[in-house]
């Protein structure tokens, strides 16, 4: 494997372990453009090879120096965008549910790129709860009960035992990078060619 592709590895496992291991419907990477230049070659080959599993890579957001990269479950995220309340909040935002999945990731991504108030909104495409990401918009990030993974303004037993599995995965994905294994072995995805 080449060293870009071990970084990107090791970078996956780092940040994406819970959509990885399907713990959470996505999880946002930032990577530097500097050492990853050859990043849409290494998404193509890793949505080729991951797709099967269930998982996609896109980037959300890129400037000169940085690539913001979802990491996701499309039927995982579909499922959780769909579901009514989170489904009423961001249709309120603008965002067309009803539209499906890559319609959402559009207006998403168009927010991102726009350069107004960060979309806090991609909480619930995390798969945070929407007590949560509404408590977080509306304190503005303070007199959180609770911050880990995302700063917790509901159930906090729920949120701890999401952080305890999320930290599991990781730990788990990275043990295996460390061992000599690849994410893909360890996903269980077809190899890529040397």
């Amino acid at each position: 494997m080449c060293a870009q592709a071990a970084a990107f590895e090791q970078a996956l496992a780092l940040h994406c372990a819970p959509a990885l291991t399907a713990l959470a419907p996505a999880n946002l990477v930032s990577l530097p453009a500097a050492e990853f230049p050859g990043l849409s070659g290494l998404l193509e080959a890793y949505n080729a090879r991951l797709s099967a599993k269930g998982l996609a890579f896109t980037p959300l957001c890129q400037c000169r120096s940085r690539v913001l990269l979802l990491v996701y479950r499309p039927a995982f995220l579909d499922s959780r965008l769909k579901e009514r309340h989170a489904a009423r909040y961001l249709a309120g935002l603008g965002y067309p549910v009803s539209q499906g999945l890559d319609a959402c990731l559009e207006v998403l991504r168009r927010r991102l790129n726009g350069g107004g108030d960060f979309p806090h909104e991609i909480g619930l495409f995390l798969g945070y709860p929407l007590a949560d990401v509404v408590g977080f918009c509306a304190l503005g990030g303070e007199c959180a009960k609770l911050s880990g993974h995302w700063k917790v303004y509901g159930d906090v037993d729920y949120a701890k035992r999401c952080f305890r599995r999320f930290d599991e995965s990781r730990a788990a994905l990275c043990q295996g990078l460390a061992e000599g294994r690849t994410l893909l072995q360890l996903l269980g995805a077809v190899p890529m060619a040397a």
